[in-house]
């Protein structure tokens, strides 16, 4: 009976232990533009039963501003927006996945092929409310005094729009979409934002970037889209970024990233072209939002502890101290060994004037002897003054030493007194 309620126990345990180690669930906003919706889809699929993320899509698609909201909200957990949607305090970034490039279309054989006029009594396809495109256009208009009546959207650039604005990434499927527009739009052109060759040099481009710090300068190869980029198109990118709100827990986000990066070689298979800046270093510096404290985590995992980053320094100053301390024991040694030359020159001394009296010795030199005894014991107490000569034991043997010489030379006079000391 002990044995089964033991068994019990250590089963109810293992069950709480694998439900405790069990995946984690993230919600995923469904993105409203169909290439981001097809590659959040493949990512869910991705992460099957052996990985330590899941992801589910939300089931309504909602715009980037909207999605946002969702975050904040509660009602999703992770979001794939542009990074150039303005700051909020409450969302973080997560990873940078793949950018997406600024696309310029017009239909050709217009006069009106360049500043505000092309845009004047247009319509234009700018992608759906909220998205990049429509904010990054909106800027632009404004910016050229051009107002909402000016101009006109289409919800569908199979409306044959004169204008199309779209951030999109470059990938196998979207050149052959765009390649596609030729057979709709015959004088369909891409339109270059000046001159490749003057990026760096103070371009439209270079004004862009100057102005949007999450931009980068991006170039179209002559040749991407056939004869629509017979030559190099200067255009813009921006990142697709996963962001989340700032206070899910670190873990996950550690985790999820790390599946990311592990899915890389799938996902670059089925995207070519896409995730080739997908990487373990990724950077994180021209991110809209604040960077997940699980972010930081992971681009911190190699990173030095404070120990080994600092032990350089630690070992030098303990090699220092060690080699001051040796130095200064080192001097006391000297020190103490001067002092100790100094009093056996007095015993060699007095040892020597002790010898050289003997019975035939005249009083005369006798008393020059004791005088001379008497001017080392003085000398020696100069010395014991000036601290060039310590008060230890040799010091002491010395005092007797020379005292005992003048007994044995007849002498007892104040001197006796020094025996004392």
């Amino acid at each position: 009976m002990r044995l089964n309620r033991l068994t019990i126990i250590i089963t109810f345990i293992a069950c709480l232990s694998s439900c405790d180690n069990g995946p984690d669930s993230l919600r995923l906003v469904t993105p409203t533009e169909p290439v981001d919706r097809s590659i959040a889809e493949e990512l869910s699929e991705l992460l099957n039963d052996q990985a330590a993320i899941h992801i589910t899509l939300t089931d309504v698609p909602l715009s980037e501003e909207a999605a946002l909201d969702a975050l904040m909200s509660g009602a999703a957990d992770i979001a794939l927006v542009s990074n150039n949607l303005p700051f909020r305090n409450e969302i973080a970034t997560v990873i940078p996945l793949y950018p997406t490039v600024l696309h310029i279309g017009y239909r050709g054989g217009s006069s009106r092929v360049s500043g505000p006029d092309i845009l004047r009594d247009s319509t234009i396809y700018a992608g759906p409310e909220g998205s990049a495109s429509r904010i990054v256009f909106e800027r632009i208009a404004e910016r050229l005094n051009i107002g909402p009546d000016d101009f006109s959207y289409v919800h569908d650039i199979k409306e044959m729009p004169d204008i199309v604005i779209v951030f999109s990434p470059i990938s196998p499927e979207r050149i052959a979409d765009i390649r596609n527009l030729q057979t709709d739009f015959p004088n369909f052109r891409l339109w270059s934002i000046g001159k490749v060759q003057d990026i760096g040099a103070g371009s439209l481009v270079d004004a862009a970037v100057l102005l949007n710090p999450h931009f980068r300068p991006f170039v179209i190869p002559a040749g991407t889209y056939g004869d629509l980029t017979q030559e190099p198109i200067a255009t813009i990118a921006v990142d697709k970024m996963l962001v989340t709100r700032s206070d899910l827990d670190s873990t996950v986000v550690y985790d999820l990233i790390n599946e990311i990066l592990r899915l890389r070689p799938a996902l670059s298979a089925k995207r070519p072209g896409l995730f080739q800046q997908l990487t373990e270093d990724f950077d994180t510096s021209r991110s809209t939002f604040i960077v997940h404290a699980g972010t930081k985590a992971y681009l911190q995992r190699s990173a030095p502890t404070v120990y080994e980053r600092y032990s350089g320094i630690v070992e030098v100053a303990v090699t220092l101290i060690v080699a001051l301390a040796s130095a200064l024991f080192a001097s006391i040694r000297i020190y103490k060994m001067r002092r100790k030359n100094r009093i056996d020159t007095f015993y060699t001394k007095t040892i020597a004037l002790s010898r050289s009296v003997d019975d035939s010795t005249e009083a005369a030199k006798l008393r020059e002897i004791i005088a001379e005894v008497r001017s080392l014991q003085n000398a020696a107490f100069d010395l014991l003054v000036g601290e060039k000569l310590a008060a230890d034991e040799s010091f002491r043997i010395f005092i007797t030493l020379s005292n005992d010489v003048l007994r044995q030379l007849g002498d007892k006079g104040p001197q006796s007194s020094a025996s004392d000391i």
